[in-house]
């Protein structure tokens, strides 16, 4: 797929009349000076992504899509006070908006994917997006013209200099007219009017204000600014359950380099998106990738609207300085937009390296609503389901990845005495129980270390029983709690990378275990994360880090923003190079507390804050023997860390 690299001293702008289109595709097959560019800026208005507007409780976006991307603010007005010393707008308290219609239909993928690649954009090309999108709208609004909705802006359209906290759009009661579509004009703005009652989420916002603002613009909004309310009928619902799916075409399968590029089936590329939003919905994509794939659109969007403002800033010909200020811009925001597509694409994510933990789906119960146990043995004798009941449901299978394919949820594996490779541990999807048949030292998992994780569980509740897993190679944790609880009962795990981390979220209970060898802390608590330890042993963990003191993690470690939950009892910790327990805190936090600054210079404090801090992190101590840790027993740790 091409990319076309504009002219960064070009503002990146959005048009609607057809001249300005072609003006825009223009741009791209020559130069245009800085003062051009800036003539351009004034008389047409620059995209604000989506993301730079926060969601709304009801969770539709506080501003309208691509649709009408003319999104900079119309003039800002003066709520109170006024510096100018005029006289401020008579403020009759407006009533409480009503409910707008929220549908309460779930799509499947399968229904998205007809609905938007088949219905709505076909054969269109992504620079006829927009106009796919409107004309879908039209079909709907032919069916009722007037009604009652909500117009919901940002609240920099409306007020400046006055205290409006958190609020994340201003909302008006407007009466709707959707007039007829003439020619090939398309209706991407409506008429309203301010609604009886006078209603807003902002009671002393005047009227008059409002007015003003709209007559200024005709009495027109973008389309999909209203919010069609409650109680109005089936057609009225209806047409604003197609604001939803336009809506929803903007705020996650729309991506602003999309018209800039050359796309031979823009339908295909919005089918893979679907299913993007699917595996990030169902957890197919492991919380902590999709959460870092989130941050980066956002960061893309604040640098794309950064890169813009610039380019309006910039009057006549750009000095030297600001030429390489724009060109860096640019590239930064460029870089950002490659990485966003590396990720999107479906192919990676199904064949790369990374395909067993990010895209396996849970497959849930069985149709039949039956459990079945699976037994992992090369041989199957009558002596060895001697012990089950007569109407147990068994499926032998030779090797353990065999099983793991063919279990569901509520299903039991009972591995038989051997060594096993199992490459689908490394992403446990769904509900089953996993438990070693004879001594735990005689039933022995190896890790392959073509997979970044050993055990990665995201699954409601996954256990592990009477097992030894030996880790050979693999880069992050020799078990990774993902999402969901994990029980590790009556295993020994030999670490050769981390040991046992639990994600944001996650929860572990993990009991009569042994942990040993971990280059990091043996066990690894995420901020917000859940543990119980029972009679484990924990030890000779964090050694590789002997010579650096500082960033010994010892036997368990936690960082502390939001606040891990740990309860520890019987446990035996002891030989891990750091402390026994080790709490991780910021730096900066540090530096903002007084308390931290005396323990940090070794005040007779730290014992009272340490105790602080247990009591703080929910964290239960009782008859744990801590001994031989090279710091001590329980201890914090400066260190700058960012929580991603």
């Amino acid at each position: 797929m091409a990319t076309c690299a504009p002219d960064p001293l070009f503002p990146l702008e959005d048009f609607h009349d057809e001249t300005a289109q072609k003006a825009s595709k223009e741009h791209f097959k020559k130069p245009v000076s800085s003062e051009m560019a800036h003539e351009k800026a004034q008389s047409h208005t620059s995209t604000i992504p989506n993301s730079e507007v926060p969601s709304y409780d009801d969770g539709s976006p506080s501003d309208s899509p691509q649709i009408v991307r003319n999104k900079v603010p119309m003039r800002r007005k003066l709520l109170a006070p006024n510096p100018d010393s005029e006289e401020p707008f008579d403020a009759k308290e407006a009533q409480v908006l009503p409910e707008i219609f929220i549908s309460n239909k779930t799509y499947t993928y399968d229904e998205r994917v007809a609905l938007f690649c088949d219905h709505i954009i076909g054969q269109c090309s992504a620079e006829d997006a927009d106009e796919a999108i409107s004309f879908y709208i039209i079909e709907k609004l032919a069916s009722k013209r007037s009604w009652t909705a909500v117009w919901k802006t940002s609240p920099e359209v409306l007020l400046v200099n006055c205290d409006i906290g958190d609020l994340p759009f201003v909302g008006v009661l407007v009466d709707v007219n959707c007039t007829p579509c003439e020619g090939k004009s398309l209706p991407l703005r409506v008429s309203v009017s301010v609604a009886e009652p006078y209603s807003s989420n902002i009671a002393n916002l005047p009227r008059e204000l409002v007015e003003d603002v709209l007559r200024e613009h005709d009495y027109s909004v973008p389309i999909l600014d209203v919010y069609p309310i409650q109680g109005m009928g089936a057609d009225v619902d209806n047409i604003a359950e197609y604001l939803e799916h336009a809506r929803f075409f903007y705020d996650f399968l729309w991506r602003d380099w999309d018209d800039e590029e050359e796309c031979d089936e823009y339908a295909g590329l919005i089918e893979k998106r679907i299913q993007l939003y699917f595996d990030i919905q169902d957890g197919t994509i492991p919380g902590p990738i999709s959460e870092r794939y989130r941050k980066t659109l956002e960061e893309y969007r604040s640098k794309r609207l950064d890169l813009t403002k610039f380019q309006t800033k910039i009057r006549g010909e750009a000095l030297p300085g600001e030429a390489v200020e724009c060109w860096k811009k640019y590239y930064e925001m460029s870089m950002l937009c490659g990485l966003l597509k590396f990720w999107e694409d479906l192919r990676l994510r199904s064949h790369g390296p990374f395909y067993p933990r990010i895209y396996k789906r849970r497959k849930g119960q069985r149709t039949s609503g039956r459990i079945v146990t699976h037994i992992v043995a090369q041989i199957m004798t009558t002596d060895m389901i001697k012990n089950f009941s007569a109407d147990t449901l068994i499926q032998q299978h030779d090797s353990l990845s065999a099983a793991l394919d063919s279990c569901f949820s509520g299903d039991t594996v009972v591995v038989f005495p051997g060594e096993y490779h199992a490459v689908a541990l490394a992403s446990l999807t769904d509900d089953i129980s996993i438990k070693g048949e004879g001594e735990r030292k005689e039933v022995l998992f190896y890790s392959d270390p073509s997979y970044d994780n050993f055990v990665a569980s995201k699954a409601s509740k996954v256990m592990l029983m009477n097992l030894t897993l030996v880790q050979h190679g693999t880069c992050d944790g020799i078990v990774v709690v993902e999402s969901g609880q994990l029980t590790l009962d009556n295993c020994v795990l030999k670490c050769q990378g981390t040991g046992v981390c639990v994600l944001t979220g996650a929860s572990l209970v993990m009991k009569n275990c042994e942990i040993s060898g971990a280059k990091g802390a043996g066990v690894e608590l995420y901020p917000g994360s859940v543990a119980e330890l029972h009679r484990n042993e924990i030890h000779h963990c964090s050694n590789q880090l002997a010579k650096d003191s500082k960033g010994s993690q010892g036997g368990i470690n936690l960082k502390v923003l939001p606040q891990p939950q740990l309860k520890l009892t019987d446990n035996h910790i002891h030989d891990n190079h750091g402390y026994g327990v080790t709490i991780l805190v910021p730096d900066n936090l540090y530096k903002a507390s007084e308390d931290l600054e005396q323990t940090a210079s070794g005040d007779k404090n730290e014992t009272d804050y340490l105790s602080k801090a247990l009591q703080k992190l929910s964290l239960e101590i009782t008859t744990n023997k801590l001994e031989s840790n090279t710091k001590g027993d329980i201890g914090l740790l400066r260190k700058m860390w960012v929580n991603s």
